[in-house]
This record gives structure tokens, sequence and C-alpha cells, in this order.
């Protein structure tokens, strides 16, 4: 009988954001799946538990995902932890839960820290629909290609960012999305220096570039202003009817395919077309 794999979050900051429920699936797994071993054992020292820790990285995914899911089948529980937040979240977790499900395994993830959403809820942007759009790509083609599918995207989009790379990244939005555009800066989340800076693009680059970032960064970016569609008149109508039937149409096939462009009633097309003709 195989066993499961848990997905457990880790605090993002603060160790006192450790659930029971984490604690007694890190207690209760037979062996704990981390993306850095070393971090992890810190957080299980400071929970007082031992327990068998093998390395899961982008690196090592491949082979060691393998393993992993064949100690599953062979009846063990695995909990799957990143260094924070939840595991499989912009995060090589994600291909293990795959080959997992693949197999038939059954995955259950526990609620816990997320910095995505902790950021979201306090950004001061839209919370009623967003997208994560995690870590942008450090090549320049998928980088831009990237931000040029989401020019016209009206969610509010988050982004994570390390602070190294923080300027060149601000700098690209502000050319992607204008400088204009709303973002919410949150750094350090749930740590003894956690900030959330709302501004614009623009201003937040000259605020980086005058001060060097410190700390991880969650963006939180307004989306773009819905497009309102412009609404067709009856002077609109009545000249596309007009121009319609010098190309040959009959009145009647020409206030048929108006009304099908333009969205209007045919009766409304035609009585415009026989106002222009009497004027």
């Amino acid at each position: 009988m195989s066993g499961m794999l848990y997905l457990v979050p880790t605090p993002i900051g603060n160790l006192g954001d450790i659930s029971q429920r984490c604690r007694a699936t890190l207690e209760s797994a037979d062996f704990i799946a981390a993306e850095d071993t070393r971090v992890t054992l810190k957080l299980l020292n400071h929970l007082g538990i031992k327990k068998s820790l093998v390395s899961y990285y982008e690196h090592n995914k491949a082979f060691k995902g393998d393993q992993i899911v064949e100690r599953i089948l062979n009846g063990e529980t695995c909990a799957l932890v990143s260094d924070a937040g939840s595991p499989a979240i912009s995060d090589p977790g994600e291909d293990l839960v795959k080959q997992c499900a693949a197999a038939g395994i059954v995955v259950c993830a526990v609620p816990g820290p997320c910095a995505a959403i902790t950021a979201l809820s306090i950004s001061g942007q839209s919370t009623g629909r967003f997208c994560f759009e995690g870590f942008l790509s450090t090549a320049k083609k998928s980088r831009r290609s990237h931000l040029e599918s989401l020019k016209k995207e009206t969610r509010t989009m988050i982004f994570y960012e390390a602070p190294h790379k923080l300027l060149s990244t601000l700098e690209d939005l502000a050319e992607a999305f204008g400088e204009d555009r709303g973002i919410s800066l949150c750094r350090e989340l749930t740590k003894l220096h956690e900030e959330v800076v709302r501004t614009t693009l623009g201003e937040a680059v000259q605020k980086y570039a005058e001060n060097p970032p410190k700390g991880e960064f969650v963006l939180v970016v307004a989306g773009a202003p819905e497009e309102i569609p412009e609404v067709a008149t009856e002077s609109d109508a009545a000249a596309r009817v007009a121009q319609l039937m010098s190309e040959g149409l009959s009145r009647k096939d020409a206030v048929k395919q108006t009304a099908k462009e333009l969205s209007l009633p045919k009766n409304v097309v035609y009585d415009a077309a026989l106002a222009l003709d009497e004027a």
C-alpha cells in the first residue's frame, strides 16, 4: 500500500506562524523532502523535531523525484517543504506533485503561510481578481515577451523579486505598463522590518535608484484600466448603410450588415438610414 505526499507550508519570516497541524504533519512523516536541508534543519531544531531529510530542489529534482515517488509507493509518507511559504508555488515541488498525481499517489496540502496572498491582502490594490506571475525570467527576450503579454491584463498582478534585481525589474515594469501604474512593494513580510510602499512604478524606480533595496520583495501591480467599448451612434449607422449601398448592396442587405457590425437593432439602423435620405 502506497503512502502519501503532504505539502507543508513553512513560515515566511516569523517562526510563530507554524501551525499545530503543520507541526504534527512534520512529526508524523517518515521523511521530509526539503528545498534546502540546512534551512529546514533550523526549523526542525526550533520545533524540537528529529526527522530524516532528503534534498529536493531545481537542479536535482529529475532523479530525486523518482526516488521520492518510489519510497512513497513502497508505503512511506513524505512531507514536502520549501525554504519559506507554500511548496509547489513558484517552486520545484510543482513537478513532484505532478509525478505523484501521475503515479496515483494521494497528495494533501496543509494550509499555511503564502507570501503572495499575504502581500495581496495588505497591498491596498484590488483583490477581487488577481494573477500570480512569480519570478520574471532573467533572459531579456523571455522577460520582454512575458511583460508584453500582460500589457492589457486588467487583474491585479503579483510578482516575486530579489533585492539585487528589484531596480531593473521596476524599470522593465514601468516601460511595459507606464510610469503612472500603481504598485505596492511588500518586503520582509511577517518580519521585524516589514514594510509596504504604495506608490507608482515611476516613483518606485526613483526611490530604489536612490536607496538600494534590502530584503525579499512581493510586487503587487495594479491591472490595466478596463477598456470601455465605443458605442455606435445612429449617424454612424446611417453613414455605414450609405457606404455599403454605394458598393452595390441593396438597402435591406446594407441595413442587415450594418446592424450586425455595429451591434444595433435593425429598426434603429433602418430609421437612421431613412432620416439621412430625407435630410
